[in-house]
């Protein structure tokens, strides 16, 4: 699992080098960021948490929907819990603003998954904040609030 997300982390780094050939750091660094979301929504699929681990700060706080504030630890253990059974996670929207070693990522994603046997699908807006620490990109804090549904 772990040689998976290395190798999808590697070609989406390699592809978005590609494609921002030419263009200058900050956008490169904005690449790399939208590279890891991306490597977020597939190991939160696969309830990967070992990947998690190496995207998200030890001290990295997350804030639910619901107003629960939760730490690293507390976090990785919702996604280890049986009753969590993600499908398809996808970004819709996304920005990246650079601030030095700081990147602060907003945006929409889309999750498709089963509750109860049924299919949902639920949207949430969200903020991830990624600082660099020595030399590597890490998820300090995130927060996601859900979109209601329409009627």
């Amino acid at each position: 699992m772990k040689t998976k997300f290395l190798a999808l982390v590697a070609c989406s780094l390699t592809l978005m080098a590609f494609a921002a050939r030419g263009q200058n750091d900050s956008s490169d660094e904005s690449g790399h960021i939208l590279a890891l979301e991306t490597a977020w929504n597939h190991a939160l699929e696969n309830k990967d948490t070992s990947a998690l681990e190496m995207l998200l700060s030890k001290n990295m706080v997350a804030l639910d929907s619901d107003g629960v504030l939760m730490s690293r630890a507390a976090f990785l253990a919702g996604i280890k819990a049986p009753d969590y059974q993600p499908g398809q996670v996808v970004n819709e929207k996304i920005n990246v603003q650079m601030f030095g070693d700081t990147a602060i990522v907003s945006g929409v994603y889309r999750e498709k998954s089963n509750e109860n046997g049924k299919p949902v699908v639920h949207r949430s807006s969200f903020v991830d904040a990624w600082v660099k620490e020595s030399g590597t990109w890490k998820c300090v804090a995130s927060t996601a609030v859900t979109i209601p549904s329409k009627p």
